[in-house]
């Protein structure tokens, strides 16, 4: 399924069109003119354009180059009744994927919207393995190379440059604002501030009052007028975590920011216009609260205008060796101490389910560096539940020398934990890569990389 923009000023040809490629199971966006494409290509995040040359407003090529400049891997393909050559080189030098005539044959545009979204999605794929592979970890502060933070690295990406409302799911320690974060400063807003608010921290009136500001004046307490959260965060992004847990009246209030991107301070008449981006994030079901009547349908669709969904730690254990690495390296710069963790110790920590995720894990690793006073993490020093669930301490055949590095004992305890789910399925490579959470061409190259 993919999200497609139909731009043409002719109604009959957008309806033929929307209807034959929802047929398909894609979602459709239509406009009749370049500027009102251009709009919803500035608040949404498109996986293909087609769009007629000759059109009102914006002509159909320059359309296709504001697209591919707020949307890079944006693939984009042109029809037009008017089948000329320099139409069509015109169209190719600027980023089209194809160009097709009218009238077309459906079978031939279906195979060539097929194509379009398929070597469009390749290659910004490859794009993101080359530097997630390159660096370790992406965005500075987000690690992981399993194929569900790829899939993450890759929306970011896409929607960071766009003003589009965003919605981070995940159980609780999946690391959500750092995903927030990442938007951020990926985004054209990267210069202005980023300001985060726990709502379940905080009673209705003081939240209220942290997020839009207050008069002097206005309630017990209130001596000088302050300028709320929204405010300080002019031009930049607002993070609003926890967002399940807003009390009812103040999902009205919020809705009615984000419809219309303007807020009133608590005891003030006066409306405040504000240019702010807002990611919300939740560990709830917000779909089964709606059911509930404790959240408005109406504020989870303008919060979800993208969700990103974060796979617990569980599901992507592929990228357990590097964040063991990864808090490793940060312990040793923070305290200046040396300290080294066995093969066996980061192979027990994969056989097990991490329920409070990436944080559970970051705290364990720091606890155990700072407890450990011989310069060396070993089996016997995990707690009691995890030796228990991960076996015997002869579970990892790595050399137990201290020498050689880090990274070489990291890839030693991938390649023979990638070995035992293999051998857990009986050589059912498909079935193995589906439990480590990465897919089967990337376990084919971890194994051809790790020989």
């Amino acid at each position: 399924m993919a999200k497609i923009l139909i731009v043409d000023d002719e109604l009959s040809i957008v309806e033929v069109l929307k209807a034959l490629l929802e047929r398909n199971g894609h979602v459709i966006s239509t406009s009749s003119d370049g500027k009102d494409a251009l709009r919803k290509l500035k608040e949404q995040v498109f996986d293909l354009l087609i769009t007629d040359i000759r059109l009102p407003e914006i002509d159909g090529i320059s359309l296709l180059r504001r697209a591919r400049e707020l949307q890079s891997h944006l693939a984009v393909i042109v029809i037009t009744a008017y089948a000329k050559v320099d139409n069509a080189v015109e169209a190719m030098k600027n980023g089209a994927f194809d160009y097709v005539t009218k009238p077309f044959k459906f079978d031939e545009l279906l195979l060539t919207v097929q194509r379009a979204l398929s070597y469009e999605e390749a290659l910004a794929e490859n794009e993101v393995l080359r530097s997630t592979l390159k660096t370790g970890f992406h965005f500075d502060c987000i690690v992981g190379d399993s194929d569900p933070m790829l899939k993450v690295y890759h929306l970011i990406e896409k929607v960071a440059k766009t003003d589009s409302t965003v919605l981070i799911l995940g159980d609780s320690g999946t690391g959500k604002e750092l995903v927030a974060k990442a938007l951020h400063f990926a985004s054209p807003r990267f210069g202005k501030p980023f300001v985060t608010i726990n709502c379940t921290a905080m009673p209705e009136p003081l939240l209220e009052s942290e997020l839009f500001g207050h008069l002097k004046g206005a309630f017990t307490g209130a001596t000088s007028l302050k300028k709320g959260l929204f405010e300080m965060a002019e031009g930049g992004t607002i993070f609003l975590d926890e967002i399940g847990s807003v009390p009812p009246n103040m999902q009205m209030k919020l809705l009615r920011v984000l419809q219309e991107k303007e807020i009133r301070r608590v005891g003030g008449t006066e409306d405040i216009k504000i240019d702010v981006r807002v990611v919300a994030a939740t560990n709830e079901d917000l779909e089964q609260k709606i059911q509930d009547k404790l959240f408005r349908e109406d504020l989870y669709y303008r919060l979800s205008v993208i969700p990103i969904k974060l796979a617990p730690l569980r599901d992507r254990k592929a990228d357990i060796p590097l964040l063991v690495n990864h808090f490793m390296q940060s312990f040793i710069e923070s305290n200046k101490r040396d300290v080294e963790v066995s093969p066996k110790v980061v192979e027990a920590l994969s056989f097990y389910d991490w329920p409070g995720n990436v944080r559970e894990l970051e705290n364990l690793v720091k606890r155990l560096a700072t407890l450990c006073d011989k310069g060396r993490i070993e089996f016997s020093d995990l707690p009691e539940y995890i030796r228990e669930k991960a076996g015997e301490p002869d579970i990892c055949k790595s050399r137990e020398s201290a020498s050689g590095s880090l990274k070489a004992h990291l890839r030693s305890v991938e390649t023979n934990y990638i070995q035992s789910v293999i051998n857990e399925f009986n050589g059912d490579k498909e079935k193995a890569a589906e439990r480590l959470g990465i897919s089967i061409a990337t376990l084919y190259r971890k194994i051809n990389d790790n020989q």
